[in-house]
């Protein structure tokens, strides 16, 4: 029995005991904390460290050689009056609506159509998948060839069926087209792999009872199909408009690829001019670290806000079923 001294002290006592336990498990498990600090080291000083730096410097004017200037909140007053952050901001929002929308409806289409497939379904899987994992410089090049006004594979088409060629990279529309484009043929088949998961999770007992009831097959898509993967479809969505507001690549190699500084990076007019590009050209181009780190911050409340009106859209349609 513990002696009364020590239990008061709380020495040898059940407090005590809890305290010592972390301790002795710290010293038990030390051989899987240290395999895993690596990753925790790293994260530490690649991610969460230049994330909270850049916080930091959206309160700074800084060039990146000479001393931070303390400036508040300016860079955010004028981001909030600056023009071109708007522009492209819309640029954005117009660029991920053109791809992803089509780009979910299409990889469904496609998600259904290997879900049935009884030959060569693994290659189809695969050669889905290839797009996803190709470069996407190398995809944008791809692309820009295709499109080009003079030499393109799209007008020479349009042509050899009597149609006026289309400048596809130089009007404001067509190069949002065009951005847009890369974008679905890239991701389309990474999002029909994944409804194709969902797909194959479904009972086949929900159909057989749908049929008995007389349900035919497009009850079946829209009775059936869509709400089990309703899930999906949300992860899809947020995971598709956290990338589609984070594009850059595909407008800066198809415009910008020689030069940094290329005054037309973002297309004649601007119109390929996306949000991250822009933050690009302020903090790298410009030099103006503090403004370029207010952008980062701005367009990340943006993709913040934008996901959590998804999620509640979603989430009400499934509550309303």
């Amino acid at each position: 029995m513990p002696r009364p001294a020590a239990a008061a002290s709380g020495r040898g006592g059940p407090a005590h005991a809890r305290h010592a336990r972390p301790a002795r498990a710290w010293r038990r498990y030390w051989p899987q904390y240290l395999s895993i600090s690596p990753f925790f080291l790293l994260f530490t000083v690649f991610m969460l460290v230049p994330v909270l730096f850049s916080l930091y410097l959206a309160f700074h004017k800084w060039d990146g050689l000479g001393e931070m200037e303390f400036v508040g909140p300016r860079n955010f007053e004028l981001l909030m009056q600056d023009g071109m952050f708007w522009r492209a901001l819309q640029n954005t929002f117009l660029i991920w609506f053109m791809s992803t929308i089509p780009m979910l409806f299409l990889a469904l289409v496609v998600a259904n159509m290997l879900n049935s497939a009884v030959r060569f379904a693994g290659f189809y899987r695969i050669a889905y998948f290839v797009p996803n994992v190709t470069s996407v410089v190398a995809v944008t090049i791809f692309f820009g060839s295709v499109f080009s006004t003079n030499f393109g594979l799209i007008n020479a088409i349009l042509q050899g069926l009597s149609a006026s060629p289309v400048p596809w990279l130089v009007n404001e529309w067509t190069i949002k087209i065009v951005i847009a484009a890369i974008i679905g043929w890239q991701w389309t088949g990474y999002n029909a792999i994944i409804y194709l998961a969902g797909l194959q999770a479904i009972p086949s007992e929900l159909y057989e009872a749908a049929k008995i009831d007389g349900a035919g097959p497009v009850q079946l898509f829209f009775r059936v199909t869509i709400p089990m993967l309703r899930p999906i479809i949300l992860f899809t969505v947020v995971v598709s408009t956290i990338n589609g507001m984070q594009t850059f690549t595909e407008p800066q190699v198809l415009f910008g690829i020689n030069s940094a500084n290329n005054a037309s990076s973002g297309g004649p007019g601007g119109a390929g001019l996306t949000a991250i590009l822009y933050f690009y050209r302020e903090a790298f181009s410009n030099n103006d670290y503090g403004y370029g780190a207010a952008i980062a911050w701005a367009v990340f409340v943006v993709i913040l806000l934008f996901t959590a009106i998804n999620w509640r859209l979603v989430q009400r349609r499934e509550r309303g079923l």
